[in-house]
Order: C-alpha cells, then sequence, then structure tokens
C-alpha cells in the first residue's frame, strides 16, 4: 500500500494516514528517521516491522516486501514527503507486485507536484512532470531543446543550489518571456511562490543564495512559425556550445522542429 505523507505541514496528514501508521505490519520507509518524527508528531505509535527502502537497497529489499504480502501481511509504502514512487523510491515495488496479481493500493494526499501546478496561475488542463533535470549542462541543454515545442504546462523539480543554472538554462532554451512559476517550501511557513518570466526569475534566482524544497512551473509552447533554417542551425550550435554532440543537437532540433536531420546538418556544416 502505497501512502502520501505531508510535504510540509503536519496537518495534511490524512485520518487514514494515521490509522495505516499504528495498524500495518510493515512500514517500509524512504528514511526510518524521518518516519519517526512524522509518527512523533502525529502522535502514533508503530507496532509493525519498520525497515528502510530507499533508492540504494530497492533491488534487494523489493523481495522481501513480496514476501510479506504473500503471506497476508499489511506493507505499507511511505517516502519522505508526497506520493511515494513519484520521483521517490516505489516503482520496482509496485511493477514486481503488479507482475505477481498482488493487490496493490494506495492512500491519496499531499503532492507537491499538483500543489505547484495549481497555485502557479498557469493551464492546468493539460500538463506533464518532468522531475528533476541532468545535471550536467549539455545534457540539461539538449534535454530543454527536446521540450522546447511542449504544448502542456510542465513541473520540474529542482535542488536550490542548481536552481539558478537551470532558469537560465530554461529561459536560454525554452525563451527569455516563457511564463514560469517557482513554488519553494511549499506548505511550510515559509513558503513563497515567485512567477514572471524565465528572464526575470533567472535574475532573480542569480541575485541571491535560493533556499528550500523546489517545484519549477513552465508554460508551454504556443503555436510556433515554421523556424527558418538559420534559426536551428544556431540552436544546434548552441547545444554543441554546451558539450552536445553534432549528431545528437541536430536530431534533437530537427525533431522539435519536424525538419530533415540530414539537410540540417548540411547547413550546419555550410555554415560553418
Amino acid at each position: 500500500m502505497l501512502a502520501a505523507t505531508p510535504i510540509g505541514n503536519l496537518g495534511d496528514a490524512s485520518r487514514r494516514l494515521v490509522e495505516l501508521l499504528g495498524e500495518a505490519d510493515v512500514i517500509a520507509a524512504e528514511d526510518t528517521r524521518r518516519l519517526h518524527r512524522l509518527v512523533q508528531g502525529l502522535g502514533v505509535q508503530p507496532v509493525g516491522r519498520v525497515v528502510s527502502y530507499h533508492e540504494h537497497n530497492e533491488a534487494s529489499k523489493t523481495a522481501e516486501l513480496l514476501g510479506d504480502v504473500r503471506a497476508g501481511g499489511t506493507v505499507l509504502l511511505v517516502t519522505d514527503a508526497g506520493m511515494p514512487s513519484v520521483s521517490d523510491p516505489g516503482y520496482r515495488l509496485v511493477e514486481a507486485a503488479v507482475a505477481e496479481g498482488l493487490t496493490v493500493t494506495a492512500v491519496p494526499g499531499p503532492s507537491a507536484v499538483l500543489t505547484a501546478l495549481a497555485l502557479s496561475g498557469l493551464p492546468t488542463d493539460r500538463f506533464c512532470f518532468e522531475g528533476f533535470l541532468p545535471r550536467k549542462a549539455g545534457e540539461r541543454a539538449a534535454r530543454f531543446a527536446e521540450l522546447a515545442g511542449e504544448r502542456r504546462t510542465m513541473v520540474f523539480f529542482e535542488a536550490p543550489h542548481r536552481l539558478p543554472a537551470m532558469l537560465a538554462a530554461l529561459a536560454e532554451g525554452l525563451g527569455a518571456d516563457r511564463r514560469v512559476a517557482v513554488c519553494r517550501e511549499l506548505t511550510k511557513t515559509y513558503e513563497e511562490v515567485l512567477r514572471g518570466t524565465a528572464a526575470e526569475l533567472a535574475a532573480w534566482a542569480a541575485d541571491g543564495e535560493v533556499r528550500g524544497e523546489i517545484a519549477v512551473v513552465v508554460e508551454g509552447a504556443g503555436e510556433a512559425a515554421p523556424a527558418r533554417t538559420e534559426d536551428l542551425v544556431q540552436a544546434v550550435n548552441r547545444l554543441v556550445s554546451g558539450g552536445v554532440r553534432l549528431k545528437d543537437a541536430v536530431a534533437a532540433v530537427a525533431g522539435d522542429a519536424g525538419a530533415s536531420k540530414r539537410e540540417l546538418y548540411a547547413a550546419v556544416v555550410a555554415a560553418r
């Protein structure tokens, strides 16, 4: 059973979560120390076995937890915050349980993705979750090149120390005027949502130290006019200067623009 836990404010814990924390036969926690603080704050005394379940031991612990389920036990999986398996451990366990025909259910609750989306002021009718971007500049630029034509609102997670570089790359790859919302410390005492263009928020992030847990919501692309070959060549060269291989840069830009990779490659070579 997957259970969503508060993303900041303990008052967001559901009654069902509190009951299951006190009744489950096994509680698998991403961080057992955080689980201890959670149950203390909620006034719960677990009666079941508590085990750690995180990205470094998922493979070995999954078989153990499946054994508990087969034996008729209730296994409750919780992560540090929000819904397990959404950018957190849990997918492997669910996949393995489904493959064996074991019952899997969830206790719904807080979600940083949906909370940020709702507060962003950007369209919510169609959206996608992109998680964390690559850390390397070239790979991050390539990902933004792939997403340049994405029409849906996009939600990202980012570490505070990498936010300035992420927003600068976003402004470069998706456009300085693209609307963005940076959501910080959601549901916590110092919750803050900053809204503006990519360029404005990149300047804000570069101006000082950003702290807290961050979600970034980005406006989807509008209807675009057919790109000129010169613009596509420049986009390829920007990716190459960021460390992306020429072949990969051409494929990413051509795919996004619906252009011929062979013709674009020839144009890039000719321009040099």
